[in-house]
């Protein structure tokens, strides 16, 4: 190199590859600290994430699902999938940490979580000036994840075509791994015992599709649920 010469920029992959590195980290630390009542939460975040790459990956050419499920899609819903319980953060912790069973005016409360969500990533992007492609998945993830595709679900009660392909996909992989997961008032469940209950709520909880998609990749579940386990 020449005395005096500027040395080489990093190239725009390389920069591109550390920003996304440190944007993904950033998203996970806002995730971790909205659910810090939760010492398994990070685990949760990291099981979540591949449960719905996989499901994504699995239903990327379906016909139902083709036009969403690109692979620069793929990439930022995979990416906002650890927001999605991100208005958890104006829950009130005790909520959050009660091992019974809810009050009708608790549950209420704890069902904000879903629009309060979606209000502050919304005002994020207002406040970024304007809506960018991965902020849409963000607020279709966390304010679509609890509904259900017979439209029992809330915050608005959407049904079948009408929720969110990500939401969608977001609702399977949290059940499952609520499901396999031990909480304090219960121990985990099997597997097996998981991918049944998903298959029963094929049509009703879960776009049929997804469902039949868990079905077809239940060892990728069952390998991604062992390699991320919460430590013991």
């Amino acid at each position: 190199m020449h005395a005096g010469r500027e040395p080489h920029p990093a190239s725009s992959a390389e920069a591109d590859s550390s920003a996304f590195g440190d944007a993904d980290s950033a998203i996970m630390a806002m995730a971790v600290l909205a659910e810090s009542h939760d010492p398994h939460i990070g685990r949760h975040l990291l099981r979540t994430s591949r449960l719905v790459a996989a499901l994504a990956a699995e239903l990327r050419f379906h016909r139902r699902f083709a036009g969403t499920l690109t692979e620069a899609n793929i990439a930022l819903i995979v990416r906002a999938v650890p927001l999605h319980d991100i208005g958890k953060a104006s829950v009130d912790p005790a909520i959050l940490r009660k091992p019974g069973r809810l009050t009708p005016e608790e549950f209420t409360a704890m069902r904000s979580h879903t629009t309060n969500g979606r209000a502050a990533l919304e005002a994020s992007a207002q406040a970024l000036g304007g809506m960018t492609p991965f902020l849409r998945f963000a607020c279709e993830i966390a304010g679509g994840h609890q509904e259900k595709w017979d439209g029992s679900g809330y915050p608005a009660a959407l049904a079948g075509e009408a929720i969110p392909v990500a939401a969608r996909l977001m609702a399977v992989a949290d059940v499952y791994d609520a499901l396999v997961t031990a909480r304090t008032y219960r121990p985990a469940f099997t597997h097996e015992t998981a991918v049944e209950m998903i298959r029963q709520g094929r049509g009703e909880h879960f776009d049929p599709d997804v469902a039949d998609a868990v079905l077809v990749i239940e060892e990728r579940f069952r390998a991604i649920a062992a390699e991320f386990a919460d430590a013991t």
